[in-house]
């Protein structure tokens, strides 16, 4: 169970949070010994409100890109905030991430800057269909696109006409495509698509290139905007956009998460044609000019580069793999470990309801790591060779578990 100070937070939540928590960060999600709160994060270590330390395998669910309390974000952050944060008007952080982020990502002309990875793709949507005067967008379906009444994966409150102008297709699938392009027919706006297939409590799948030439021919050839939603994967998988190594570029781009290690910083990129669509809508929010995030996103990007933090989650991401498949391996358990290695998703073959997943995240909660049972998991540059071993230390204990009780498979 979770430790005093932490159902006291609980109990005291109850009163007063709807729920007693809400959204994707509920303990109830996770096994009963799980924190709610959390109380410190230096590296790639956090902390509970108990003192109760963990390897962290999920990094805030992607924003930790560079570690907590990485010198130079917060060095860059500070210094910031003793000038001001939030103001009637923007900071000059503002021009200079966006001249960065057009500066690394290829296919930038300009940067459309906001706060959630949901800010991100609505407002790429909204471009999209302002540019083009049309409405339908395609979404492959069980896509996670963010937690708006358009792309939210809760129903309650959400209306059918929310989503009367989404057709969906299947991901790499051709056919299913051709099928939702024809359905749109003259009204097809654009395509938002995630660079690979990572649905919920599903196996991850890499894009197939010839799929994403088609998405790109498609749009081509019926004036639609192709969106990347790159808030999950920006900055983790290449610099200049997750499509990059295929020589794809999208016409939009979101962008949240690792774009400033932590800070609340999101961004919509868009190629010239798009400049004035992108002028003509209003979408806004009151924290969204807010400068000291901007600093940590100027900070964090140029870490990533300088550190050469790709290579080294890509690193960190490929030890673990080797040694969670050793490890299940030697344990006689048959696993699926798939998606890039910084991004894992790992399952049990056997499972039907994810119940070795929670026993195997309960025991490794026990060991000192922190993973989810059934959402994928993030490496940061701070997982270093010694980290990673002391998290395949708690995976072999829970390895060890799940074959005690639930024998093969």
């Amino acid at each position: 169970m979770a430790g005093t100070s932490d159902a006291a937070l609980r109990e005291r939540a109850r009163r007063v949070i709807p729920g007693g928590m809400y959204g994707h960060q509920r303990a109830g999600l996770f096994p009963e010994n799980f924190p709610q709160y959390l109380s410190h994060g230096e590296g790639a270590l956090i902390r509970d409100v108990d003192g109760r330390e963990f390897v962290d395998l999920l990094c805030g669910y992607g924003p930790i890109v560079l570690g907590y309390q990485h010198p130079g974000v917060e060095a860059a952050a500070a210094a910031q905030r003793r000038q001001a944060d939030c103001q009637n008007a923007p900071s000059a952080r503002m021009v200079e991430l966006a001249e960065l982020l057009v500066d690394v990502v290829d296919h930038a002309d300009w940067a459309y800057l906001a706060k959630n990875g949901t800010d991100a793709t609505t407002t790429c949507l909204t471009i999209a269909r302002a540019a083009t005067g049309r409405s339908v967008v395609l979404v492959a379906r069980g896509s996670y696109h963010g937690a708006a009444p358009w792309c939210t994966p809760g129903l309650a409150g959400v209306l059918p006409s929310d989503r009367a102008a989404l057709r969906y297709f299947e991901y790499n699938d051709h056919a299913s495509l051709r099928a939702a392009v024809d359905e749109a027919g003259d009204d097809l706006a654009g395509i938002i698509v995630t660079p690979f297939k990572h649905n919920d409590g599903e196996d991850q799948e890499l894009v197939d290139p010839a799929f994403a030439r088609e998405l790109r021919q498609v749009c081509d050839s019926r004036n639609a905007v192709l969106i990347l939603d790159d808030v999950r994967c920006g900055f983790r998988l290449n610099f200049g956009g997750s499509w990059e190594s295929l020589g794809i570029q999208p016409d939009l781009s979101a962008w949240g998460k690792a774009v400033s290690n932590g800070y609340t910083v999101s961004a919509i990129l868009g190629i010239e044609a798009l400049r004035d669509a992108a002028t003509s809508i209003f979408s806004t929010g009151t924290y969204w000019f807010a400068a000291v995030p901007m600093a940590a996103a100027i900070a964090t990007i140029n870490a990533i580069r300088d550190e050469d933090g790709i290579a080294a989650m890509e690193r960190a991401g490929e030890l673990l793999r080797s040694g969670i498949v050793e490890q299940a391996r030697a344990n006689d358990l048959a696993i699926s470990y798939t998606g890039p290695a910084q991004m894992p998703y790992f399952r049990f073959l056997a499972d039907t309801d994810f119940e070795r997943m929670m026993h195997f995240s309960r025991v490794a909660l026990d060991h000192g790591v922190y993973i989810h049972p059934r959402h994928n998991w993030f490496v940061s540059v701070a997982h270093t060779d010694e980290i990673v071993a002391r998290a395949l230390a708690g995976t072999e204990a829970a390895f060890r578990a799940v074959r005690d009780r639930f024998g093969d498979g």
